[in-house]
């Protein structure tokens, strides 16, 4: 196999984990029973992987699929200024999966979060919150900066770290993740799962940091 050039992430890291493995691209194919063409093609960069493409991956590396997705820029940190082109990615993977959804926008997602909101201020929701997540984050059995960042919230969600108004909105990233129905259901495993990100991303870099600035 062929070093990839340092700008195709997926590429390494799938040539780093064959090698781990003692695997070739051809016996990669056998396990996810895609063409040993395509995935030369995706690992070279010449093709983009479909998120259907890397959950395969992920069950015949037996690696986690949010890995996989961030490396192929699916699940990226976007900034303030890069919610819109986090939007313009989940309407590519839901084209390139077949599924189509008009109605999710920033806007839509911003309203449920805004629902979420007076949610998890009450005793009904902050209990969800703390039942539920763990239960949540072992069942998609995944890893990496998005989640991370869903942990490091929940932990000052449950420990209360934070103005009302922070916790508010903290609640609101939790609740999203947590229930099954949002703006891209989560049983479309896993995309389902990118809004969600999406969410969090939106309350860490716009919501609490325009708080912060309000407040200082």
């Amino acid at each position: 196999m062929s070093i990839q050039p340092a700008s195709n992430r997926l590429g390494l890291l799938l040539e780093e984990r064959l090698k781990e493995r003692s695997l070739s691209i051809r016996k990669l194919g056998k396990l996810t029973d895609i063409d040993a063409a395509t995935i030369s093609r995706i690992m070279s960069g010449k093709r983009r992987a479909t998120p259907a493409h890397l959950q395969r991956f992920a069950d015949g590396l037996g690696i986690p699929v949010s890995e996989l997705l961030t490396a192929a820029g699916y699940l990226d940190r976007p900034g303030p200024s890069d919610l819109q082109v986090s939007v313009a990615n989940i309407e590519e993977i839901l084209a390139s999966s077949d599924l189509h959804n008009p109605h999710f926008s920033i806007e839509n997602l911003e309203e449920q979060l805004a629902h979420y909101e007076q949610y998890a201020q009450t005793n009904e929701g902050r209990h969800t919150v703390l039942q539920q997540f763990a239960e949540k984050i072992h069942e998609i059995r995944s890893s990496g900066p998005f989640i991370q960042q869903l942990k490091d919230m929940y932990e000052r969600f449950r420990s209360k770290r934070g103005t009302a108004a922070e916790l508010a909105f903290i609640g609101s990233a939790l609740v999203y993740f947590i229930l099954p129905i949002d703006c891209i259901p989560d049983y479309l495993f896993p995309i389902g799962y990118i809004d969600d990100a999406v969410a969090v991303n939106l309350v860490m870099n716009s919501r609490l940091k325009a708080l912060g600035e309000k407040g200082s």
